[in-house]
């Protein structure tokens, strides 16, 4: 799919590898299109990877997207270069007058604090607040779906009793619905959490609806009924050893962490990990892309003040 991203930034060289087309932006002002504007907030340690991970899905439609990343002001990423982080992020005093078809907010690994207590919260809530004349639809991501469905519908979450970690296969609850045209009736998922939203104080919100709770792993993705904001408690974007890094570190780091669950062949971290939810992950990113932005978005952002 053609998305126009700066011809140096790191994931374009994995990507390129991947035969993912990578447009570069003379070429993309040739065409007569309006590209689909999007926005990443990239709360995530490892952000170079995470960008590459996001890029991967959002290729997966042949529309042409147009991808700027964000960050936080307020606080000054300690595992990304300065000069990777000025290169290619931007803040939210530098977009706060632009309009955008889509928005995605990742995960942070700050879920055992309280969301107020977290250093860049005001920050971020001014941005969820934003979106809401500024964004057509925006999906979050592990704490980031915590996060946006506590500031938008006072909705908590609770600490699990051990960390939620590894394969999930999950079953469908709504079963008609655009999001996931394709999917299989049982799916996987990444799980990598310390806390959880619960569906008692979802189904209280009349505007939303879950698409998918399981016994194992709880809420894993909700939805607003306009289709205009998708909540997932999970990591679909993960690639295949991104759970084993995250299990290596925490081993190294001298932490109590379980092998994780229906990851490893046999459980033994000496074997390379099946990749069994990729199909799935680039079924959800391009169906919401196609039918929840594409289809939907005014062609005029600047209609999205008057939604």
């Amino acid at each position: 799919m053609p998305i126009k991203i700066p011809n140096n930034l790191p994931a374009v060289e994995i990507l390129a590898k991947e035969n993912i087309f990578v447009m570069k932006e003379s070429r993309a002002l040739s065409q007569d299109i309006r590209p689909l504007k999007f926005v990443i907030v990239n709360l995530m340690p490892t952000k170079i990877e995470t960008e590459t991970q996001l890029l991967r899905l959002l290729s997966n439609t042949p529309l042409q997207i147009e991808v700027t990343f964000l960050k936080m002001a307020s606080y000054v990423s300690k595992n990304t270069s300065k000069e990777h982080m000025a290169n290619f992020y931007k803040t939210f005093d530098d977009i706060k007058n632009d309009y955008f078809d889509g928005l995605i907010i990742t995960g942070a690994p700050v879920e055992n604090l309280e969301f107020e207590e977290v250093i860049y919260w005001n920050e971020l809530t001014k941005i969820m607040k934003w979106s809401k004349k500024h964004v057509y639809s925006t999906i979050s991501i592990c704490w980031g779906a915590q996060a946006s469905l506590y500031y938008h519908y006072g909705i908590k979450k609770y600490k699990l009793k051990k960390k939620l970690f590894g394969i999930y296969p999950l079953k469908i609850k709504i079963c008609h619905t655009m999001l996931l045209r394709g999917f299989d009736e049982i799916f996987n998922m990444p799980q990598s959490r310390h806390t959880e939203v619960r569906a008692e104080d979802i189904e209280k919100v009349i505007e939303l609806e879950i698409l998918e709770n399981s016994k194992e792993s709880g809420v894993s993705i909700v939805r607003t009924k306009d289709k205009r904001d998708v909540f997932i408690m999970g990591h679909l974007e993960y690639d295949r050893m991104t759970l084993a890094k995250e299990y290596e570190r925490d081993v190294k780091l001298g932490k109590k962490i379980e092998v994780p669950f229906n990851y490893y062949p046999n459980d033994d971290p000496t074997k390379i990990p099946p990749f069994v939810w990729r199909g799935h992950a680039n079924l959800l990113f391009s169906n919401w892309v196609n039918h929840h932005v594409y289809q939907n978005t005014p062609y005029d952002l600047r209609e999205l003040k008057n939604l």
